[in-house]
């Protein structure tokens, strides 16, 4: 019963270690989820090393039950947010919990409360922990193995969430693209797409080149401002700041693939961007959510057996998104992808009324494989 459940505040490393572990009992048998890095996931919720928080404050909640963690809840407040878009919305993530929904409504309602005090009208999400972040509900697909950095839940949050009276925000699909078929060279990816592309390097004379390892803050710097601008518009989209896109690199490096990512230049102006990376999920599970002793051994062992790759970012300079520099990129990635053995590409997430990018990515064909949902409840 619900009074058997307390809803207590997080407030030190132990406690989080204890949110980030909870979904490793939740999960236990379930062969479709992918066990975190656990000193990544800590790093990732704590202020003293997550550049996010610079310009946000959290507060995580644990559902106890017998002395045993039986749901997890954060309400984030994000002054950057409410800065862009002037809207008093508040978010919550880190959402898990067992089957049992008056848990479920008792985390809620600690996080509505939390908001609610710091003068928050809405609560959205799951977000974990803004819009640059894993973000959105699956809906579907739940016998499938996620891809990188893209969300995994238990069927039954859908009825709990909007039980408790969420609605639908925003829907975003992730689609996905049997890139093996394209064949060498991509010597068979469609003629429309292969003639844009024709048309970047001869007539625009636009230059790919691969991302460098080497110098990887230098070209960071270079992606910034494409970033910026190709998604400031979408909706709810929030600039990174330095310092995050610093972070974000950091954590990158050591899983992109140079050859899968790239940099588009027209007269060695930087106009465009691509980013994709091996689905490390395919082989997280030998790792069991540690590098050491020997979790870091296992996963450089086993990635040469991973077969899907997920394009993270893409994006185009405004002024330049009519000269085939997309078709460009997808004709490169095709090629690499074939020679490395991959099977399929997800492209996620891209939102639901993004019509422009969604019919790119069906003359590649591109399918919609899940659907993730951003809710908003409004609070009182």
């Amino acid at each position: 019963m619900a009074d058997s459940v307390q809803i207590v505040p997080v407030k030190n490393r132990k406690e989080l270690r204890q949110v980030v572990t909870f979904p490793f009992e939740l999960y236990r048998s379930n062969p479709h989820w992918a066990p975190p890095l656990i000193g990544d996931r800590i790093k990732h919720l704590d202020a003293r090393h997550n550049p996010f928080f610079e310009h946000a404050e959290m507060q995580l909640f644990r559902a106890v039950r017998d002395g045993r963690t039986v749901g997890t809840i954060a309400a984030i407040a994000d002054r950057m947010h409410q800065e862009v878009w002037q809207e008093p919305v508040g978010f919550f993530g880190v959402f898990e919990v067992i089957q049992d929904y008056e848990v479920a409504e008792a985390l809620f309602d600690a996080a509505s409360a939390w908001l609610a005090k710091r003068g928050l009208n809405v609560m959205r999400g799951p977000m974990n922990l803004n819009v640059n972040d894993e973000c959105g509900l699956l809906l579907d697909a739940f016998d499938e193995l996620p891809y990188i950095m893209m969300p995994y839940n238990k069927p039954y949050y859908q009825e709990f969430i909007e039980r408790y009276g969420f609605a639908k925000a925003k829907d975003m699909y992730a689609f996905e693209i049997e890139v093996y078929r394209f064949g060498p060279e991509a010597g068979e990816i469609p003629a429309r797409l292969a003639r844009l592309a024709h048309i970047a390097e001869t007539r625009y004379r636009v230059r790919v080149r691969p991302v460098n390892m080497r110098d990887i803050m230098g070209d960071v710097n270079l992606v910034k401002p494409i970033y910026r601008q190709a998604w400031a518009k979408n909706w709810g989209a929030v600039p990174m700041s330095d310092a995050e896109f610093e972070y974000l690199a950091e954590h990158l490096k050591t899983v992109v693939d140079p050859d899968l990512t790239y940099l588009a230049f027209i007269d060695d102006e930087p106009v465009g961007c691509f980013v994709t990376l091996p689905n490390y999920n395919e082989i997280l599970h030998h790792a069991n959510g540690r590098l050491f002793p020997l979790g870091w051994a296992k996963l450089l062992w086993h990635k040469r057996n991973i077969r899907t790759v997920r394009v993270l970012i893409m994006g185009v300079l405004q002024e330049h998104q009519l000269k085939g520099i997309e078709a460009l990129f997808y004709q490169r990635a095709c090629e690499s992808a074939y020679a490395q053995g991959i099977r399929k590409g997800e492209m996620s997430w891209i939102l639901e009324d993004n019509f422009k990018v969604m019919r790119g990515i069906e003359r590649m064909g591109g399918e919609i494989s899940r659907t993730y949902r951003i809710y908003d409840k409004a609070l009182t």
